[in-house]
């Protein structure tokens, strides 16, 4: 059942994503310009995604650091294949512009949010208490 609730706050992260693309595209990029635009769209993905951690970490109930590492690494996988299939298959780009993608050019902070969406699930749940450190 935690991997349903985990693939659904995925969703949601998703849809920030592209309310967060439209809010760049639309808005960012013309009062901002490209660069600033790309660096305050990912630091503001990134709270996004942390934010959507810490408040439905604990409906997840995933149990434990490894588990809620394999939350992480299932919104990972999720949003590459969401990335690069929305890229070939809808957009039509090549791989060459795909992968332009995750590097640091121009502002552009993805690789930072692909990080994030690897460890704000185990972040989020250390942050509520749910995974205590053991006494030494």
């Amino acid at each position: 059942m935690w991997v349903l609730k985990a693939c659904a706050v995925w969703l949601l992260i998703l849809v920030c994503a592209v309310l967060n693309g439209a809010l760049r595209e639309g808005w960012l990029v013309p009062h901002l310009g490209s660069v600033a635009a790309f660096v305050a769209s990912g630091l503001i993905l990134s709270m996004c995604i942390l934010a959507a951690a810490l408040l439905l970490v604990t409906w997840m109930r995933a149990a434990g650091a490894g588990r809620y590492g394999l939350v992480g690494l299932i919104w990972l996988g999720l949003t590459l294949a969401f990335e690069f299939g929305f890229g070939l298959f809808v957009q039509d780009k090549t791989w060459p512009q795909l992968l332009g993608a995750y590097t640091f050019e121009g502002g552009n902070l993805w690789p930072l949010v692909l990080a994030v969406t690897f460890f704000a699930p185990l972040l989020a749940a250390r942050l509520r208490g749910l995974l205590v450190r053991p006494i030494r």
